[in-house]
C-alpha cells in the first residue's frame, strides 16, 4: 500500500557520498541529541530508515533503534554500516508495516513523509506511528514547509539550490499538492550533469495536526528547528512532535 517511488540501486549507492555534508558530526548533533532525549530510556523506531544517515549514530549512542525501510537496496547499504542483530531493519512500507514491540519513539525526518503521495498514506503512516507506541510515546516528523509563497501568478517553479556542483528546484501541482524536486547534479570533472527528480506530497503542519488527531495524538511541541528555534510564519521547515496519550 504505497504511492512512494522506489529508490535504485544506483541510487542508494550514491546517496551517501550525495548527501555528506548533511550526514557529518557536526550537522547531526542537534538532531541526535533532540531524539536521544525523546527516546529515553526505551527504543526508537525510524520509519524510513534509508542508508542509516541518523539511525546508525543513534544507535552507536545507545538508542535502541529498528527501521522499516521500503527500498532493499538503501538497507543493503545501511546494512554494510552494522549488523541486523544490533540494528534491526523490516524491508516494508511505512504507512502499513509493523514491527514487534513498542517503542518510546518514532520519528521520521528529512521531509520523508512526503514520499506517501496520498493524503490517506500519509493518514495511515501517522496510524502505524501510533500503532507502535507505548503510552506517552512520540511521533517526531521533521519537513519543511512548502514554499508556495515564492510563486508568482503564472510560475510553478522554485528554486532551492544553486550551488556549483548541483542546481536543483522545485515544480508544483497546486490541485493535487504534489511537488517535483528537479536535480542536475556534476558528475566528474567532464563538466556533464546528471539529471534526477523525485515526487512528493506536500502537506501544511495544520494538515499533519489533523492527522495525528485522527490517529490519537496530540501535539506537544513544534520548533523551527533541531536547535529548537521558535516556529514563525517565515520557517523553512518544522520539527514536530505528538504525543500518545497515557
Amino acid at each position: 500500500m504505497t504511492s512512494s517511488e522506489l529508490w535504485t540501486r544506483a541510487t542508494a549507492d550514491r546517496y551517501d557520498a550525495e548527501e555528506a555534508e548533511s550526514s557529518s558530526a557536526a550537522a547531526l548533533e542537534p538532531t541526535l541529541a533532540c531524539l536521544a532525549e525523546l527516546a529515553g530510556d526505551g527504543r526508537a523506531l525510524e520509519f524510513a530508515i534509508g542508508t542509516g544517515r541518523v539511525g546508525v549514530p543513534l544507535r552507536e549512542r545507545g538508542v535502541p533503534v529498528v527501521g522499516i525501510e521500503l527500498s532493499e537496496h538503501m538497507a543493503a547499504v545501511l546494512r554494510r554500516k552494522i549488523a541486523e542483530d544490533v540494528l534491526p531493519v523490516f524491508v516494508g512500507d511505512m504507512a502499513t508495516t509493523v514491527v514487534p514491540g513498542e517503542f518510546t519513539l518514532v520519528y521520521l525526518v528529512y521531509n520523508t513523509i512526503s514520499n506517501l503521495l496520498t493524503q490517506d498514506e500519509q493518514v495511515e503512516c501517522f496510524r502505524n506511528a501510533a500503532r507502535h507506541l507505548e503510552p506517552g510515546g512520540r511521533f517526531v516528523i521533521e519537513l519543511g514547509v512548502p514554499p508556495l509563497r515564492f510563486l508568482p501568478p503564472g510560475q510553478v517553479a522554485v528554486p532551492f539550490d544553486l550551488s556549483e556542483g548541483h542546481l536543483g528546484f522545485d515544480t508544483f501541482d497546486l490541485v493535487e499538492q504534489i511537488l517535483v524536486s528537479h536535480h542536475f547534479t556534476r558528475d566528474g570533472d567532464d563538466g556533464r550533469y546528471r539529471r534526477g527528480n523525485s515526487r512528493h506530497r506536500y502537506a501544511w503542519p495544520a494538515e499533519l495536526d489533523l492527522m495525528a488527531r485522527i490517529a490519537g495524538l496530540e501535539l506537544e511541541r513544534r520548533v523551527a528547528d533541531w536547535d529548537g528555534a521558535p516556529f514563525a510564519q517565515d520557517s523553512a521547515k518544522h520539527i514536530s512532535v505528538w504525543r500518545k496519550p497515557t
